[in-house]
């Protein structure tokens, strides 16, 4: 009724005003979620490691394991996303820091089990291997990690717990290496799964398939392989080629 008693050039003002005021909104509303869908995404990683937390705090120790896996793949994708939407930021390598202490940290040492103090003792030192390669892992050389990044040791140590029961002795021994790994220094590839060779991007989809549509005990053995072989073989394989 109102705009029947407007003026036709008013009523083509007004519409044209609220034509772009729903196109500046659509815009705004992309752009956001350009910038934030790697932090989405680091946040769902922080989620993981929350709830592998509280599984293992209530002894539901393979859902945490799972979580942890999930994590794994989370962490994988994020950086890759934040690169392709062009969106990086310090507050997104924040996030994902805080996201990685707490999963492959926080979340991984608790399946340890520290029921006794050298049992805590261990738990302890493999949270400060995973912090101080967070904090140290830069190189000096493009592309490269110093240390083992702590994703690949946390789906070891989680494919292990699923495959052994939970077994202490042969988890508390991977721990050890997977330490040892972490803090000697040595020289590991930015493996850049979903930006470089296409048969990379094809392990990683086989692996996000085999998380929901093959039994749990193949879905083990191929993240154990894919962990193990970039700690093998970290230059022979996980070297994007455009890095060399």
């Amino acid at each position: 009724m109102i705009l029947m008693m407007l003026p036709p050039s008013s009523v083509l003002q007004n519409t044209r005003k609220l034509f772009l005021s729903e196109q500046l909104g659509r815009t705004q509303i992309t752009e956001f979620a350009r910038k934030n869908a790697a932090n989405a995404l680091s946040l769902a990683n922080l989620v993981m490691g929350l709830s592998s937390i509280l599984c293992s705090l209530n002894r539901h120790h393979q859902c945490a394991c799972w979580l942890l896996i999930v994590g794994f793949l989370l962490d994988l994708a994020d950086g890759a996303v934040a690169r392709q939407l062009n969106a990086c930021s310090p507050l997104g390598a924040k996030l994902d820091d805080y996201a990685d202490f707490t999963s492959f940290g926080l979340a991984t040492g608790l399946l340890l089990h520290a029921d006794g103090i050298l049992d805590g003792l261990l738990v302890i030192v493999y949270v400060l291997a995973v912090f101080t390669r967070l904090c140290f892992f830069s190189s000096g050389i493009p592309f490269m990690y110093r240390g083992l990044p702590c994703p690949y040791a946390s789906s070891i140590l989680a494919c292990t717990s699923l495959l052994t029961g939970g077994h202490l002795v042969v988890l508390r021994t991977v721990a050890v290496i997977m330490i040892l790994f972490m803090v000697d220094q040595g020289f590991y590839p930015h493996d850049k799964v979903l930006e470089s060779q296409l048969w990379k991007k094809i392990v990683f989809a086989i692996g996000v398939l085999m998380m929901f549509c093959s039994p749990s005990i193949l879905a083990c053995m191929y993240y154990l392989i894919w962990s193990i072989s970039y700690i093998l073989f970290p230059g022979f394989l996980w070297s994007c080629k455009e890095d060399l």
